[in-house]
């Protein structure tokens, strides 16, 4: 059970507008506590991944706080660039320096914003490639990787800087469907490490085995939340009646 003092991030009366017509975020208030894993779901143009982006501020709100451990990131004086090595983020195209070997890939962020040595930095991607099955591939470009390689050495990539979040943004819908299963195991293989995860996903799937909690989000509001269970036994709002019903 999470307790108050679990919450790593707090978002209050969150808004995003662009323009004066579209209202990505209408005022969302929620926490994110550690060691959860929160699956947001809904369907295109509902603000989901809006919402992941500005919790580190990729997407400055309109209005809003954003809270990570007591501290608010909106607040201009704010090093955001310090919190954001606390937040992992993978996104849907996996945003690798193609130029750059694997290796390369997985170490620069640790040696320039942590300030460990080259030894020291190739001595831990090494150990989490070989975690997710890809220690061979560390000599690699990455051309020569398939998608779902690449996005699990995204993530590595996330992970080399021992963030204390994950941010998923649709990992896998860029992926042919046969990839689809090797990037979800090594995010359930996070989930039962205990890391806290924020997954803006269509994977039902993963949301109904993964999952500590869904958010259903429509027009920008979170309509519905729940435990997996309850939330695909017994939808109670009818937008989500009607997206489960189209997905599942």
């Amino acid at each position: 059970m999470t307790t108050k003092g679990d919450v790593l991030i707090q978002v209050k009366d969150l808004h995003k507008h662009f323009g004066t017509t579209v209202h990505a975020l209408n005022g969302i208030t929620e926490e994110i506590h550690r060691g959860e894993v929160v699956v947001v779901i809904g369907p295109s143009g509902s603000g989901k991944s809006t919402f992941l982006r500005s919790l580190n501020l990729l997407e400055v709100p309109t209005s809003g706080q954003v809270i990570v451990e007591g501290e608010d990131i909106t607040d201009p004086k704010v090093n955001i660039n310090y919190h954001r090595q606390k937040m992992g983020m993978v996104f849907q195209h996996f945003n690798l320096f193609p130029h750059m070997t694997v290796l390369r890939n997985l170490t620069l962020a640790p040696m320039k914003l942590r300030g460990l040595s080259r030894e020291a930095a190739e001595e831990k991607a090494m150990a989490l490639l070989k975690r997710v099955g890809l220690d061979d591939r560390a000599g690699a470009y990455p051309s020569q990787l398939s998608g779902g390689q690449k996005q699990r050495i995204a993530i590595t990539r996330a992970l080399c800087m021992e963030p204390q979040v994950m941010l998923f943004d649709e990992p896998t819908s860029a992926l042919d469907p046969e990839m689809v299963g090797e990037v979800l195991d090594v995010m359930k293989e996070l989930a039962r490490d205990g890391m806290t995860m924020v997954v803006v996903t269509h994977e039902m799937g993963f949301a109904r085995e993964v999952a500590s909690r869904i958010l259903f989000m429509s027009e920008g509001q979170i309509l519905e939340q729940g435990t997996p269970d309850e939330f695909f036994r017994n939808p109670k709002d009818p937008r989500l009646q009607s997206f489960l019903s189209k997905v599942l």
